[in-house]
């Protein structure tokens, strides 16, 4: 017999996938809605900006990776446009709607420029496979263009990174790897050592939510690689000649990139929920919101504890699992328990053999920490092939120097804001 209960889940990220995986077996009918018909690792997508890894090998089919669920009932390709809390629907862009008894809505973030979405065209964010594909084209095309304009090398390999979180040190250093080891002896006319790469902080730290131990370690580690480090810093414009600080300073740069802040997904807005200043939902202890206890918001659109949960893969598939369990709660006449979060650590990979890790009673940096979070992202990865692939490539990198992906996709036109090469 068909199960009766229905379980629409929105956006097939860490904490949505997990919500439904976390279903199997469940007496549910799931239905799983995204935008795009794979699950992105988004943790290892700096990889892909930094020509390290192809988009192939962080994405996963959500078919493939539901294939054997025998109660998810519909996978679909869409975009959600509405949500009627009292009639308990949700409407595609087509005009399809689907009817829920449980809705999880896990549509997580997208960048945020606080207000100054002038700068995007300027500054890319990295939240997508478009936007690392667009990050890798800019910074490959930065070096090409210095070849054939060696007077203009300063500014054309100027590379700035807005955002000292963990993406942004990852970038400031895969950014310095690649003008110093990959593309090393491969031009005529400029040396890429010469790329100066400089990573801007409002705030009075790198890695904020790290222990100071670490901030240090991480700043000392980023500057013996030649990256210049600006706390302190706050941005106040952005253009196609470089940023503007607040302290008047204006850095000439062919090239920045944004890592500074993030907004949730605008689909949080379509909920009758109030949210915070970065447009999460501020849900009740146990992942819904108020009033509805049908409705789940998980992950990074979600605003849990106050903003005591980060946002970051290991708590949203926590909170996928929770969403699960909180189902199987209430299908079994039990109320469900609230959410409670266990921090199981938190790594930053700086560069080749450099890191930072911090785990319950335990921190520490260089090497120790680099191995951890290779061997852990690996871990994570979704299926065999892929986890074989990433070794792969990071087990060459390491040894010859070298990133396989240096491709230059897309043409000029892409971004209405660049001129045609020289």
């Amino acid at each position: 017999m068909k199960p009766t209960h229905r379980v629409v889940v929105v956006g097939a990220g860490f904490a949505g996938l997990t919500a439904a995986r976390a279903l199997d077996g469940a007496d549910v009918a799931i239905t799983v809605i995204d935008r795009r018909n794979f699950h992105l690792f988004q943790p290892l997508l700096y990889q892909v900006a930094a020509a390290a890894l192809n988009p192939s090998d962080i994405a996963f089919p959500i078919r493939a990776v539901l294939r054997g669920q025998k109660n998810v009932d519909r996978v679909v390709l869409g975009t959600v446009t509405a949500i009627d809390a009292d009639r308990q629907e949700v409407e595609l862009d087509d005009g399809t709607r689907f009817a829920y008894d449980t809705l999880v809505v896990a549509t997580g973030a997208t960048h945020s420029y606080f207000g100054n979405d002038a700068w995007a065209p300027f500054a890319p964010g990295l939240k997508t496979v478009e936007d690392a594909l667009e990050m890798r084209r800019r910074v490959l095309l930065a070096f090409e263009r210095a070849e054939r304009r060696p007077q203009d090398i300063a500014e054309l390999l100027t590379f700035v990174v807005v955002g000292a979180g963990p993406t942004g040190v990852e970038l400031a250093g895969a950014l310095v790897e690649i003008a110093v080891d990959s593309m090393k002896g491969e031009f005529d006319l400029i040396e890429p050592s010469a790329a100066r790469v400089i990573l801007v902080e409002a705030g009075e730290a790198v890695l904020p939510p790290y222990p100071a131990r670490l901030q240090t370690s991480a700043r000392r580690q980023l500057e013996e690689m030649g990256v210049d480090v600006r706390t302190g810093s706050l941005v106040t414009s952005v253009d196609e000649h470089g940023v503007t600080l607040a302290s008047g300073e204006h850095i000439a740069a062919a090239t920045v990139l944004w890592a500074a802040g993030v907004q949730a997904s605008a689909l949080v807005a379509m909920l009758p929920v109030e949210t915070d200043r970065a447009g999460r939902a501020m849900v009740s202890p146990d992942l819904t919101i108020p009033g509805h206890p049908e409705i789940f918001v998980l992950g990074d659109a979600a605003l849990v504890n106050g903003g005591a949960v980060p946002g970051v893969a290991p708590a949203a598939m926590q909170q996928g699992r929770h969403g699960a369990q909180a189902v199987r709660s209430r299908l079994a006449g039990e109320a469900p328990r609230p959410f409670r979060y266990r921090n199981k650590g938190s790594l930053a990979t700086i560069g080749r053999a450099r890191a930072v890790a911090s785990f319950p009673g335990l921190r520490f940096s260089g090497f120790p920490a680099w191995a951890a979070w290779l061997a852990i992202h690996i871990w994570f990865l979704i299926g065999v092939r892929n986890r074989l692939f990433v070794f792969v490539s990071w087990a060459w990198s390491y040894l010859t120097f070298k990133r396989g992906a240096r491709i230059i996709t897309g043409l000029p036109s892409a971004n209405p804001t660049e001129k045609a090469p020289d």
